[in-house]
């Protein structure tokens, strides 16, 4: 798999380790981190565009891929499209032509759900929508599941796409892929002020990192399933509100900030996971209380190391 060194992938990692599949992990430590990569693992120190990449998936040559490496921050993707779609479609082609060449049949994707479908009057919103992706990160992550879908009609194989949706939990770095919890726990953790953009009444579908763990693990198991299906909980939940949680779990009592709002930045995202349900047999189980818990109480442990 690739990206298995970073956040969601490194949790993806550990739940096909117990799930008893042999892993193999493509990652170029850009953001990943090598400790989170299990000794049960194997780990490839290699980039996506690195010529590299052909050896590595002809040696290994998988039953399954499963791509969850991509350029994930919105800001930059803004600042630096070229660099996003560097990474994250002419990166997927590099695997994908890897695949071919490897004879691999089967790859899993993971997608964007807010970033592709922008803001929609449609919620929860549900895959057939119309895509309006309204940033570079949106548009090259939806140009990769166009690419997967023309490997799959071109080599007989077959390709899942998860479009997931606002992910969060332990081994976020509130620095790197920047989600808004992570940033917001590791701020009131040490004493500092958050800032909400704009009036904080902006909502997200916040899914748990355990979850989408589960549901790829699903994916992987599902030899048959194909095609897009969206991952989240179909819950809305606020800034401000999010906000208000975590001040209380952490046992702080002042308010947020407010700064000026995003320009361009989506006013509302929540996503239906019907298909997941009927396809894969998947639906979240972490509330978000829960969930909330778990990661502050990450986030305090590393503060203690």
């Amino acid at each position: 798999m690739t990206g298995g060194a970073g956040f969601i992938g490194s949790h993806v990692v550990d739940r096909l380790l117990a799930d008893g599949h042999s892993v193999e992990v493509v990652d170029n430590l850009a953001t990943g981190r090598r400790e989170r990569v299990p000794s049960a693992a194997r780990l490839h120190v290699c980039d996506l565009r690195d010529v590299r990449l052909d050896a590595v998936v002809a040696a290994v040559r998988p039953e399954i891929v499963v791509h969850v490496a991509a350029q994930a921050a919105v800001s930059r993707s803004v600042g630096d499209p070229h660099f996003d779609a560097s990474v994250n479609v002419l990166g997927t082609i590099a695997l994908l032509e890897a695949c071919r060449r490897a004879g691999v049949r089967r790859a899993v994707y993971t997608s964007t759900g807010g970033a592709a479908y922008g803001d929609t009057s449609v919620l929860p919103t549900p895959e057939d929508h119309p895509l309006r992706p309204a940033s570079p990160y949106g548009v090259s992550k939806v140009t990769a599941e166009r690419y997967l879908e023309c490997w799959a009609g071109l080599t007989g194989g077959r390709g899942l796409t998860l479009r997931l949706a606002n992910v969060y939990g332990p081994r976020q770095d509130p620095a790197g892929e920047a989600g808004v919890i992570a940033i917001f726990t590791s701020r009131l953790l040490a004493g500092a002020s958050c800032v909400v953009n704009g009036d904080g009444e902006q909502t997200r579908d916040y899914v748990y990192v355990g979850d989408v763990a589960d549901a790829v693990a699903r994916a992987v198991a599902s030899a048959d399933a194909t095609g897009i299906a969206n991952i989240g909980t179909g819950a809305e939940t606020t800034v401000n509100e999010l906000y208000r949680r975590l001040a209380r779990l952490i046992g702080v009592n002042r308010g947020a900030e407010h700064g000026p709002a995003k320009p361009g930045e989506q006013r509302r995202s929540l996503l239906d996971a019907a298909r997941a349900r009927s396809l894969l047999g998947w639906r979240p189980s972490t509330p978000l209380d829960e969930g909330l818990t778990q990661t502050v109480a990450w986030f305090r442990k590393e503060v203690r190391a």
